[in-house]
């Protein structure tokens, strides 16, 4: 199939998703909940979350040179200065589980390691700064400050986990030289590169800056009234540097890079949330898994309440945000503190569609550690949250 025609088959399916008329459908079950939750997820994330994403993966991988991504992200690199960078990008990108997907497919290829990479796609959808501010003021501040150093830590020790028990692998990778993508170019300047990257990663975020609570004030609500104006800004610089600074051959070179990314991601992403939806529902909504299943399970302390958190957190999808209110409610119908916690920690980082493009960048080894590794950290945290809060 030509690539043309690829290309107009994901958007006639993107726009099917987007003007699904689940209104209509005479029935209120699983099948409309997956429904429901797929066109949710192409009317809320598609366009502005994920489609700057690609963008961004796609001259992550076209204008930064590999040696760069070596130097600071690959096998050889300063430990701390990886770690410590990656750990820490979620403040900054503000994404969900699968937003941050193109960006960790976007850095590994282009010649990060697997440690820092994979901290890296911990951090960008579990340290949201909103997210762990909203939290604290409606979990309470325990529950915010454990989910801030946990997921710092969780980041850290995550992606270092993978680096020691794939570590004969990762240097194979390297040794051998399967991350060779030709000859290098002649790269722009450093400045240049800095200010387009950044116009770009500004786009992201303020689009998809998320509103304030009711009646907040402050300076994240002046920057939710004035989004639009920041994220024009953003785009109109965007718009000159790639004008002055870029030949149509370079243009041309990181669409087809960033169509790519788009290509491999968006279908696993649409079949993933349709199977979660199928299984978990919505918010409100039940899928085949009935909520008081989910809502019995978690109470207490138990060592089977804080796994059954993590693993039902590790394929739920969340939303950015959405995963506070919901654990409000399970905390009204009895849920336990350590099993909320584990939640908070194993569920807005991963995700079914996330698993599944996951598996297709590093293979399905890889993945299997990678979400056993978060569902593990999770159901100790918890365990000792749970214990420290009693």
């Amino acid at each position: 199939m030509k690539e043309r025609n690829k290309f107009l088959l994901i958007a006639a399916v993107f726009l099917g998703c987007f003007y699904l008329p689940v209104e209509m459908l005479p029935f209120r079950n699983p099948l409309f909940e997956a429904l429901a939750l797929v066109r949710s997820y192409a009317r809320e994330h598609v366009l502005l979350c994920l489609v700057p994403a690609f963008f961004i993966a796609g001259a992550v991988s076209v204008f930064i040179s590999k040696a760069s991504v070596i130097k600071y992200f690959g096998a050889q690199a300063n430990k701390f200065l990886a770690y410590s960078v990656a750990s820490v990008s979620g403040s900054i990108l503000a994404v969900c589980s699968c937003t941050v997907l193109p960006l960790f497919s976007g850095i590994y290829k282009r010649g990060a390691g697997l440690g820092p990479a994979t901290a890296f796609l911990y951090s960008g959808p579990a340290i949201n700064v909103l997210a762990i501010a909203m939290t604290a003021r409606v979990l309470g501040w325990q529950i915010g400050l454990a989910r801030a150093v946990g997921a710092v830590l969780f980041s850290i020790a995550a992606g270092f986990l993978m680096h020691l028990i794939f570590l004969k692998e990762e240097r194979e990778r390297h040794e051998e030289g399967t991350l060779d993508f030709g000859q290098e170019k002649e790269e722009k300047p450093l400045w240049k590169t800095a200010l387009y990257m950044a116009s770009m990663v500004g786009i992201l975020v303020f689009a998809n800056w998320a509103p304030p609570q009711e009646g907040a004030s402050g300076l994240w609500a002046d920057i939710f009234r004035l989004k639009w104006i920041l994220t024009g800004f953003f785009a109109l610089a965007l718009v000159i540097m790639l004008v002055q600074w870029f030949t149509r051959p370079e243009l041309s070179e990181w669409g087809r890079a960033s169509w790519a990314f788009a290509r491999q991601i968006l279908p696993l992403l649409f079949a993933g949330v349709i199977v979660a939806g199928l299984l978990l529902g919505r918010p409100g909504g039940e899928g085949l898994i009935p909520s008081w299943v989910i809502t019995k399970a978690v109470g207490g302390n138990s060592i089977w309440a804080n796994f059954f958190a993590s693993i039902a957190g590790a394929f739920m999808y969340f939303a950015t945000l959405t995963e506070v209110p919901i654990l409000q409610g399970l905390i009204g119908s009895g849920m336990g503190k350590g099993p909320a916690l584990a939640l908070l920690l194993a569920g807005p980082a991963l995700s079914l569609p996330n698993m599944l493009v996951i598996r297709g960048v590093i293979g399905t080894k890889k993945t299997v550690v990678y979400v056993g590794i978060v569902v593990v950290m999770a159901t100790i945290s918890g365990m000792l949250f749970g214990v420290i809060v009693s």
